[in-house]
């Protein structure tokens, strides 16, 4: 059996609770105006991307499907919303046989995309799309966040290893959610089991600074955890002294150590001086991990430095300053009438600060230069251009409520290192810019 299938102790019986009051009262009025069956297409969008990012990274996608399917309201949540007087008895007949029967299209997860570009799209009536929108955007503003600034890291990283350490910097469901993320964006493993268990994420740990001071000496603690683990184990190497402790590490599990971890002071030189003595001592071998709130900027300033891999916590699960995507979910399409075959008109919002849309059910392509490194991101809502034909991005998710595109997490991961690398050179720059490509509209 699959992992994911297994589902966490801690999963909730029902998402259709994740979601604004105003979505059940909207449905409660179209419900009795007689608009509620009509045809209707809402997108998710964002306008710009967070300050100085050059490109985002679609994550989450994998958990929307799951989201969707499990949008069921149970007799418990029924007993709420009536016992709350939320909306009335027609709505809550209505919600009680309430299954998205629609279809779902937009990027495949891992893909980036850029402002303007039509993330995710859903069709079916208002009634049932327009129940969606929260939970969607929860998790999406999420995990692309946490994708954006893992994939941020990887590129600073240089190849090197990235450990997801944050489970006890955030929610414990959003710590579950920020470790699939990371590894989407980049991260070769994760300290949280609870996302090793759901998702079969690599996952490793050793010990922390209250193991060696739980001992009477530095020795003992080494000691105890090298009988236990073994020599190949990672010993923590700053609680007291840092090169007294690699010297007795090296003595106590021998050249063969696997790793030591600093994790506090200046690690650049830290990193240095450690490096020279592990190779002094013949510990040619032994690795270096490196951990206290690094984020991007960090990584890459140790570039030079003799380190192995990097633990990241704080800054990973909070995006490195940008905790939302300002995705939104918007209404682009809707039909004048019920029916599947009533003709879609093209809606959108007018509104001043910004916040304007575009209407029309779109299309996505990426167009590349003659060297096959992608130029712009065009959007359009009519025919799409035969020389864009083979460049489209948005594939089908969910038909007729069914989902018809699981994928493996590590075929997603793949994809978003295949999507950056055919993004221009400038993408991976840590400076401040514009978004690497243009989003263009047809």
């Amino acid at each position: 059996m699959n992992a994911a299938d297994l589902r966490l102790p801690v999963d909730v019986p029902s998402t259709a609770l994740f979601t604004d009051r105003y979505e059940l009262t909207m449905l409660q009025a179209a419900l009795r105006s007689g608009t509620a069956d009509r045809r209707s297409v809402f997108e998710v969008f964002t306008r710009r991307l967070p300050e100085g990012r050059r490109y985002g990274v679609v994550a989450g996608t994998g958990r929307v499907l799951d989201a969707v399917e499990n949008f069921r309201f149970d007799s418990g949540v029924l007993d709420f919303l009536a016992s709350r007087k939320i909306v009335d008895e027609p709505t809550l007949a209505w919600l009680a046989d309430y299954r998205f029967r629609g279809d779902i299209w937009g990027y495949p997860e891992g893909e980036v995309y850029f402002p303007g570009s039509p993330i995710l799209r859903v069709e079916g009536t208002f009634a049932e799309a327009v129940l969606l929108e929260t939970v969607i955007l929860s998790i999406l503003n999420h995990d692309s966040a946490v994708a954006a600034a893992a994939s941020r890291m990887a590129v600073a990283a240089g190849g090197r290893p990235l450990i997801e350490m944050g489970a006890r910097r955030t929610h414990e469901l959003a710590a579950v959610a920020a470790a699939r993320a990371a590894y989407v964006g980049g991260f070769a493993s994760t300290s949280d089991l609870a996302a090793g268990f759901r998702y079969s994420i690599p996952t490793v740990g050793t010990s922390a600074h209250a193991f060696t001071l739980l001992h009477d000496s530095e020795r003992d603690a080494f000691t105890a955890q090298v009988d236990s683990l073994g020599g190949n184990t990672t010993l923590l190497v700053d609680t007291y002294d840092v090169a007294e402790a690699v010297r007795t590490a090296v003595e106590i599990a021998g050249p063969e150590l696997g790793a030591v971890r600093i994790d506090s002071g200046d690690l650049l030189l830290l990193a240095h001086r450690v490096r020279q003595q592990l190779d002094d001592l013949g510990a040619t071998k032994t690795r270096i991990v490196v951990t206290s709130d690094l984020d991007e900027y960090a990584i890459a300033s140790l570039a030079a430095a003799p380190v192995d891999a990097y633990g990241v916590g704080t800054q990973l699960v909070t995006g490195s300053g940008h905790p939302t995507c300002s995705m939104v979910y918007k209404l682009v399409a809707r039909a004048d009438g019920p029916g599947p075959d009533a003709p879609l008109r093209p809606v959108a919002k007018k509104s001043m600060g910004g916040k304007t849309s575009i209407g029309g059910r779109k299309w996505a392509a990426r167009r590349p230069d003659a060297d096959g490194v992608a130029e712009a991101e065009v959007v359009g809502t009519g025919p799409v251009p035969a020389e864009l034909a083979d460049h489209q991005l948005i594939v089908e998710l969910v038909r007729g409520g069914e989902v018809v595109a699981r994928e493996a997490l590590d075929a997603v991961r793949d994809r978003h290192a295949a999507a950056r690398a055919g993004l221009p050179l400038s993408a991976t720059q840590l400076s401040r810019g514009e978004p690497v490509l243009p989003t263009e509209y047809l």
